[in-house]
């Protein structure tokens, strides 16, 4: 028996007309790593499928990505750009723009009209438009973000490893993150800012890893020659350090979610609300799915575009249903 010849998909062009991607089995709204590996799945099944994107991703600011197996140190922006290239490549079709609303057919398709009033129609819907970080409104956290201002150990960990580390304190969880930094680097100050006083217990913790605990709430950041120099206290105290890490609340982007009748939920931690949803993004509302920190305000960038695979997968079989279904009733 002859083996069949595999070859790798030749690039195909960007339809600029409308009417050709007018109408689609499935549109991504979100164009991350979550939204692209989706539809690079959906295109290798033979799906056609749109994504609609922004342009605007949550990690831009940062100069590498880390933790990516095989892509550690890619710089983000390369990534989506790659990623992009691989779904044209399999006849998907990638838009830029921003979804403004999606609202379902009488027929059960879905209508997706984008800011600048562009329509689109797909069978299927997947919803992976990332979240928003908010953290407070505390001069030079925002110049800084994704710099020396970070939130996630196992992105910026070991880049940052031995630094002299100021733990922001925003809530109930200060203390384990500051623990959690401890594994990096020894130098870790926790600043209490507006997080609860630590009970009995964390402090016998935070004292037996030689982290310090400072009371008061943060002023500013202070930064010289484009590097952080310290933590300013609204006493004016200064405290010299070098890198801040903070725990934001994680803010799903659902605006599209509400209107079609999807739930919303808080996280098991209590840092962030998401799109409330089975496991395979699946939210319960016919024909709508989630991926990525929609699904997960948690998800770094392998379990956010692991995510968009497994609701490819689900979102394929859910179209074959269908298929089949109809199929059937076209025999009677």
């Amino acid at each position: 028996m002859t083996k069949p010849a595999f070859t790798q998909p030749q690039p195909q062009p960007q339809s600029s007309a409308n009417e050709d991607i007018a109408s689609v089995d499935v549109a991504v709204a979100g164009g991350g790593l979550a939204g692209l590996a989706a539809a690079l799945t959906l295109g290798r099944a033979r799906r056609s499928v749109l994504v609609i994107d922004a342009g605007h991703p949550r990690n831009a600011p940062a100069a590498h990505m880390h933790g990516y197996l095989t892509r550690d140190g890619k710089n983000p922006l390369e990534m989506l750009r790659l990623g992009r290239e691989e779904v044209r490549s399999y006849g998907g079709h990638i838009v830029r723009g921003t979804v403004a609303s999606v609202t379902r057919l009488d027929d059960g398709r879905f209508q997706l009209t984008t800011g600048d009033g562009a329509g689109y129609r797909a069978r299927r819907v997947l919803v992976a438009t990332g979240l928003v970080d908010r953290y407070p409104d505390i001069p030079g956290l925002h110049e800084r973000w994704g710099r020396d201002v970070v939130h996630c150990p196992y992105c910026f960990g070991w880049e940052l490893r031995d630094g002299a580390l100021a733990v922001l304190g925003t809530g109930p969880t200060a203390v384990m993150q500051a623990l959690m930094w401890r594994q990096w680097t020894t130098d870790v100050v926790l600043f209490q800012h507006t997080a609860p006083e630590p009970g009995p217990e964390q402090s016998a913790q935070l004292a037996a890893r030689g982290i310090k605990v400072v009371r008061g709430e943060v002023e500013a950041i202070e930064i010289h020659d484009d590097r952080i120099t310290g933590v300013r206290l609204a006493s004016g105290e200064v405290h010299p350090r070098e890198v801040v890490a903070v725990n934001p609340w994680f803010e799903a982007r659902t605006d599209l979610l509400g209107p079609l009748g999807a739930k919303l939920t808080d996280h098991p931690l209590g840092i962030g609300r998401q799109a409330q949803a089975e496991p395979s993004g699946y939210t319960g509302v016919p024909g709508v799915w989630v991926a990525g920190n929609v699904l997960d305000v948690t998800a770094g960038v392998m379990q956010s575009a692991a995510s968009g695979v497994t609701a490819a997968a689900t979102l394929n079989a859910d179209l074959t249903l269908e298929d089949t279904a109809h199929a059937l009733a076209a025999q009677k």
